[in-house]
């Protein structure tokens, strides 16, 4: 199998004109690709409770806020970055600010009064137990 450059352009423009706009609309969605992108969840269940685990590497334990209102649980988190370089000939500031927020619906059978959570290795996991009467029941059942 043999791969061919497929170039789409027309002869009439000039190259150097469009590595211009390639470059800049490629290096403006390099640069962002963490806007709008909420962490990747992993949900699941046990025999206790519902656990959620968001993965959010490079914050802080303090950068997350975790609410609870009737039956939806929200996360979300906000991280604001200054850094100044001062150097003899340049000043140089950068500003860097990023945020995602997350709502899960809980069921019936979560306890909205026990809910725990831990930051870890760069994994927020939110523990929500189950109420008493909702929890997995293990038992042998025989056939007759």
């Amino acid at each position: 199998m043999t791969l061919v450059n497929f170039n789409n352009r027309t002869r009439n423009t000039a190259p150097y004109f469009n590595n211009v706009f390639d470059s800049l609309f490629s290096d403006a969605i390099s640069k962002n690709k963490m806007v709008d992108k909420s962490p990747n969840v992993n949900i699941y269940e046990n025999e206790h409770a519902y656990v959620i685990e968001l993965a959010a590497p490079g914050l802080k334990k303090e950068d997350f806020q975790i609410n609870l209102k009737k039956d939806t649980l929200s996360v979300w988190a906000e991280v604001k970055k200054d850094e100044t370089q001062v150097a003899k000939d340049f000043t140089r500031k950068e500003f860097d600010y990023s945020s995602f927020a997350r709502s899960f619906n809980l069921p019936d059978s979560a306890d909205g009064d026990n809910i725990t959570a831990e930051y870890k290795d760069g994994i927020l996991s939110i523990n929500v137990s189950k109420k008493d009467d909702a929890k997995l029941q293990h038992r042998e059942i025989v056939v007759s």
